[in-house]
């Protein structure tokens, strides 16, 4: 293997640092690290040091100090290492003057999210999303010294517009800026009549945190195969499955792209047509990783998102996954008594999944009601349109008419009536 091929097969290495200020404890920075480095990791980048700096105020020059920055940088120098990723957000000057004492990229946060957002995006929604987020997050950091994300270095961190448009000014990035909401506004037109289309259905959206096993438990519920990976934010477009349960009661269930702490304001303005499948269901599945040491907090997260969205106020069934990993199986029973729409599953090993159908049902039961009809025999359209949105229970043929008992949720019941209404058809007493 020759040096050139070994040097592109080579991962690249970098560091990842956090802060503790004064009401922050580090148990707790130490968990935001943890994060940081399963991030770093999916966006291909190994870390070989984490770094905690103790400060009573965040340094506005280089935002751990001086000192602690030359440390760093001794290292980067000392093992060649790539990157160095800081778990906060970075201004342009603290940018700056850690590139001066650090002789590599420098990258925070939320760089790194939109960078991994920019490598999983495929559709064209998502692409133009993700553009649209980095080229925000671009903007007032436009300074020379970003320069060094096209020239000098490559990968992470470098993916997406960054390279085309580091060199450009602030004028041409507003005007692209400009073009890509436009741009977003038609897809999200496009999506409006795509839901319309699905109005005769209930709608339900699955919610969590990323990596929580919203895939999975999709793939159980819908018998499909939408792409499923053991790492953040393996999906990012929304994806809509048929979920088979009574012809009465069709249902839709859609999941969405994963909610982290600390995600970039731009990303959810960008993917608000993505989100729209959450703030249009009828009924939220927030699935929720229970073996993760920080769960309740991954809760608070994904809460506090869907109140961004205001969508905190719609029905939802707290899904609580990877039982089969907890080693203090008394936590259910705990959990169980503190929420009230709760059930425990393991959607890996398809534990307890007919719990999460019961649930759906019992939750959505209450919209379904048993009408009978008499109709022409000669209504062939209307007669299909029962079939096709309603649990046909019985049907009685009576001279010219059919007699058609059959349940149905409110949803279609009504588009029925309207239908009903032109035709002036009788119900049965």
């Amino acid at each position: 293997m020759t040096n050139r091929l070994k040097e592109t097969l080579r991962r690249e290495q970098g560091i990842v640092v956090g802060l503790v200020l004064p009401r922050v404890h580090r148990l707790q920075v130490e968990e935001y690290l943890d994060e940081l480095a399963l991030l770093t990791d999916t966006a291909g980048v190994g870390v070989r040091h984490r770094f905690i700096q103790e400060r009573d105020s965040i340094d506005p020059a280089t935002f751990i100090g001086k000192g602690k920055a030359e440390e760093i940088g001794w290292v980067v120098d000392h093992e060649q290492l790539d990157v160095v990723i800081f778990d906060d957000d970075l201004s342009p000057v603290q940018v700056r003057n850690l590139e001066k004492a650090i002789k590599c990229k420098i990258l925070d946060r939320a760089g790194l999210i939109l960078d991994i957002f920019a490598s999983r995006a495929k559709s064209k929604e998502a692409m133009t999303q993700v553009e649209l987020a980095q080229l925000q997050y671009l903007l007032p950091r436009l300074t020379r010294q970003w320069t060094h994300l096209s020239k000098q270095y490559g990968g992470v961190g470098t993916k997406g517009p960054g390279e085309q448009q580091i060199e450009t000014d602030r004028r041409v990035i507003r005007t692209r800026i400009a073009h890509l909401k436009e741009k977003l506004k038609a897809i999200s037109k496009e999506r409006e009549i795509q839901r319309k289309g699905r109005k005769h259905f209930t709608r339900l959206a699955l919610v969590g945190y990323t990596n929580a096993g919203k895939s999975t438990l999709m793939n159980l519920l819908t018998k499909s195969n939408v792409f499923v990976e053991d790492r953040l934010f393996a999906t990012l477009d929304a994806t809509a499955r048929r979920l088979a349960m009574s012809p009465g009661q069709p249902i839709l269930l859609s999941d969405t792209v994963g909610f982290i702490r600390k995600l970039p304001p731009g990303l959810i303005a960008s993917f608000k047509s993505t989100l729209a499948e959450v703030t249009e269901a009828d009924l939220l599945l927030h699935v929720i990783d229970v073996s993760h040491q920080a769960f309740e907090e991954h809760i608070h997260v994904v809460q506090s998102t869907l109140e961004d969205l205001e969508a905190h106020v719609k029905p939802t069934i707290m899904v609580f996954n990877k039982i089969d990993r907890l080693a203090d199986r008394a936590m259910i029973g705990n959990l169980s008594r503190r929420y009230t729409n709760a059930v425990f599953i393991s959607a890996l090993r398809g534990i307890n999944i007919a719990g999460v159908i019961e649930k759906i049902e019992t939750l959505i039961s209450h919209d379904v009601g048993e009408e009978t009809l008499v109709v022409p025999q000669s209504e062939y359209g209307i007669i299909s349109k029962i079939h096709e949105i309603a649990d046909v229970l019985e049907k009685t043929y009576e001279d010219n008419s059919i007699r058609i008992r059959f349940r149905m949720n409110k949803k279609n019941a009504e588009k029925l009536l309207k239908l009903l209404g032109r035709k002036h058809f009788s119900a049965a007493s």
